[in-house]
This record gives structure tokens, sequence and C-alpha cells, in this order.
């Protein structure tokens, strides 16, 4: 334990702050942000993340925008674990056969009008992974999709960014 302790303290700090340019930008999108949650959510955005079989690239950075740096609850962005409390869905991954029916089941148990935002190249068309014997390939395959964020994996920007997207269009879907 004390060989841990010196080597955390020899060590230091590596994480470095973002770059002002980038730390601007997140600001002025999670300002846009905030005030579309604000006219059409009234308080808050509440996500429920579903893998639907990725590799986990898109969940770190999706985890991400709920840390320190980007901080996305500052802009009323919150995550959570039951799909009938969620506003949107935010799906990674091409859908596995496995995954097809439990994709099915969270998108029925989540409220109406609800969102769907399909997360990295794999979710948007199913990446390097395509349509094979045990994937299905794109989130569109399964449940509508609203918004694509396309990367592989998308930045916490564009993440945000695809959010903001979606929320934009939330008034087309209570029509």
């Amino acid at each position: 334990m004390i060989r841990i302790l010196r080597q955390i303290f020899r060590t230091g700090i590596v994480t470095e702050p973002l770059p002002p340019a980038v730390e601007e930008e997140i600001r002025q999108t999670g300002s846009r942000l905030e005030e579309a949650i604000i006219k059409h959510f009234r308080r808050s955005l509440t996500i429920r993340q579903v893998d639907a079989g990725s590799c986990n690239g898109c969940e770190l950075e999706i985890h991400a925008i709920n840390n320190s740096f980007y901080n996305c609850e500052r802009f009323g962005v919150h995550f959570t674990a039951s799909p009938r409390f969620a506003d949107m869905l935010l799906v990674t991954g091409p859908v596995a056969r496995n995954m097809e029916i439990a994709l099915r089941r969270t998108y029925n148990a989540t409220p109406t009008p609800k969102l769907v935002v399909a997360v990295g190249d794999c979710g948007c068309n199913g990446g390097m992974f395509g349509e094979s014997y045990a994937s299905l390939g794109g989130i569109d395959k399964v449940i509508p999709v609203d918004v694509y964020v396309p990367g592989c994996p998308p930045t916490p920007l564009a993440l945000l960014n695809g959010i903001l997207t979606a929320v934009d269009g939330y008034p087309d879907k209570r029509k």
C-alpha cells in the first residue's frame, strides 16, 4: 500500500485541462442545449444509454461527457438506469442478434414521445461489423432513429451536438 501511495505522489496529476477553444465550444453548445431542454422538457433531459453490441469505445466517450471536464449535468442532461423514466435512448454499437429483442423491449418501455440517437459508425450503419451472422447492422434496422452521430468513436462534443439536434427536433415528435 505504501509503495502504491509513493508511486501516486511521484507521478502527480497527469490529467490535462481542455484547450480554451474546446472549452468555449463546449460552453456554447451546452448553453444552447440547456435552452432547448428548458424549452421542450421544462427542467432536464433524461437519457437511457443502451449498448446493443458495441466495442465500448462509444461508451467511454459517453462517460466522458459526464466527467468533470464536460459535466453534462450542468446543462440539464441526466442518465437513468430505467427506460421507463427516459426521454431519449442513446444507442451504441451494431445490433447483435442476441440484443435485438432487448433493444425492442427497451424502446417499447420508453414513454412516448421518445427520441433515439444512434451513436458511432456502428450504430449508424453497422460500421466495420456491418451485417453478418452475428450482427443486424445499424440501429435503424431494429428501431426508428431520430439522429445519427457518426464517428469511431464520436467525440464528447459531437455527442452533445447530436443530443442538441435531437432535442431541437423534439416538437416534431409530439405531432
